[in-house]
């Protein structure tokens, strides 16, 4: 059974992940090529798939290095089946690189619970927040994410509250230099901000429908007892699964004001949302319950060979 094969944590369970979103991202990259497949093309397309590895890998260090679920690989299979239920998350190279690149300023800040090297993992945090929101400007709105760390990790020192403005001001002034260096003058302000939208009409296909209910349902659901468990946490571990939920409501806003809605924004929302998922999954008592669960977001994907 699925669920009970990926209740523990072995080296298998993230070779099969690889070899299963590999396998699918090369599949959904060569049926949307028109033009005749060259080497060229296939190595361009591996590199953007270490992209997605790397991710993988991020998320699955963040999560272990800092006590977010059990031993169990639940956390990279279900991101690996969010990538899969929303496919067109595989197509769109900057919002794979943003999300990267997200996932390394969360790795940052949810380690300030040591409270070892405050600083440097501030800015690092921040400078990883810039640098996302060139690639997708509104990757911003994790910025605030920092300011919950510093307030729920109870670091207040003064100098501590500067140094992620100094990071975020960092990119400006390296885009800045990079623009006058190659173009020889400043860039327009708008040619980095992006506008604020609200139409939805885009998400009106089946597959879009069917796999975005699916995520929302099963995600609040999780949501719910999620929350609900948050007192039988560890208290040392408590304010990180705090800002867990944190980066999800994030995640979800940017969905909503996000002006270009194609679906491949949901994937800033796999991170928290998976983590979310495989806590909720690893308490269930009844076995044949979790493997539904599992069950319901692989077939999801599936049933769209029948629309």
């Amino acid at each position: 059974m699925i669920a009970r094969f990926f209740s523990t944590s072995k080296p298998i369970h993230l070779v099969i992940v690889i070899l299963l979103t590999l396998t699918l991202f090369l599949a959904g990259r060569i049926s949307n090529y028109e033009n005749m497949i060259s080497v060229g093309f296939i190595l361009k397309q591996l590199i953007i798939y270490l992209i997605i590895l790397t991710s993988i890998i991020v998320l699955n260090f963040l999560v272990s290095k800092n006590d977010l679920t059990k031993k169990n690989s639940y956390k990279i299979l279900l991101f690996s089946l969010f990538l899969i239920i929303l496919p067109i998350t595989f197509l769109i190279n900057n919002v794979l690189i943003s999300n990267l690149f997200i996932l390394l300023a969360l790795r940052r800040i949810i380690s300030l619970r040591s409270n070892i090297k405050v600083k440097k993992k501030l800015f690092d945090a921040a400078f990883w927040i810039g640098i996302a929101s060139l690639f997708y400007f509104w990757a911003i709105l994790f910025f605030p994410l920092i300011i919950a760390a510093l307030i729920y990790y109870s670091i207040g020192q003064i100098k501590n509250w500067i140094v992620p403005f100094i990071g975020l001001l960092t990119v400006i002034l390296i885009t800045i230099s990079y623009s006058i260096l190659i173009t020889n003058h400043f860039s327009e302000p708008s040619n980095y901000f992006d506008t604020i939208g609200f139409d939805f009409t885009t998400y009106n296909s089946n597959h879009l429908i069917i796999g975005i209910t699916i995520l929302t349902s099963l995600g609040i659901w999780s949501l719910f007892f999620y929350i609900k468990n948050l007192k039988e946490k560890i208290k040392r571990h408590r304010s990180s699964h705090i800002l867990i939920i944190v980066a999800l409501l994030i995640s979800v806003a940017i969905v909503l004001i996000v002006p270009n809605k194609n679906g491949s924004e949901f994937i800033f929302m796999f991170a928290p949302l998976s983590i979310v998922m495989a806590n909720y999954v690893e308490s269930i008592k009844e076995q044949w319950f979790t493997e539904f669960f599992v069950w319901i977001l692989i077939l999801t994907p599936v049933s769209y060979l029948m629309l």
